[in-house]
């Protein structure tokens, strides 16, 4: 099986997104692989020398075969410190990987972000993204059965778009 980092890019540790992004990574590629929670790095993404951690989580990244991306959405798109961190890697880094982008939303109105702002990101950075993307309603987390069935379609429809060996 090829290696699986589920980044998140909520500012609070811990939070719903990160929990809904590792049940979308197991319900989609069996399991979350390697947890990258961007919370404990964001007072040293702006350090002004390298810090291990950072480096450390930016290895895994770009070292994964396949990546879920989650962020809620902050002003209708994905958060800045998501944003801060995948600007710290090279152009093309995930050039022939498989990113999953996951978005956590309180109204529907939000819905198209996942498509319209993340998924160039993602592609801006050389990854292949699979579609759909996942926009998840806050309303659908409270709900577990919700989710599930949920993460259950998504799941479904990547089905044939990801690598055999994931």
């Amino acid at each position: 099986m090829g290696s699986i980092v589920t980044l998140v890019g909520n500012p609070r540790g811990g939070s719903r997104t990160a929990a809904v992004a590792v049940r979308a990574a197991e319900a989609a590629l069996g399991s979350a692989g390697d947890v990258v929670d961007l919370a404990g790095l964001a007072p040293h993404l702006f350090a002004p020398q390298p810090v291990a951690a950072v480096e450390v989580a930016l290895d895994l990244v770009k070292d994964a075969d396949v990546l879920v991306v989650a962020s809620p959405t902050y002003k209708g798109t994905y958060t800045g410190l998501l944003k801060a961190f995948l600007d710290r890697l090279p152009p093309r880094a995930l050039a022939g990987k498989h990113a999953l982008p996951l978005l956590v939303m309180g109204g529907a109105q939000h819905a198209l972000a996942v498509e319209v702002h993340f998924r160039p990101l993602l592609v801006e950075l050389g990854a292949i993204v699979p579609t759909p993307g996942l926009a998840v309603l806050e309303s659908q987390i409270a709900e577990l059965r919700d989710l599930d069935a949920v993460l259950k379609s998504w799941a479904g429809q990547l089905a044939g778009q990801l690598p055999a060996r994931v």
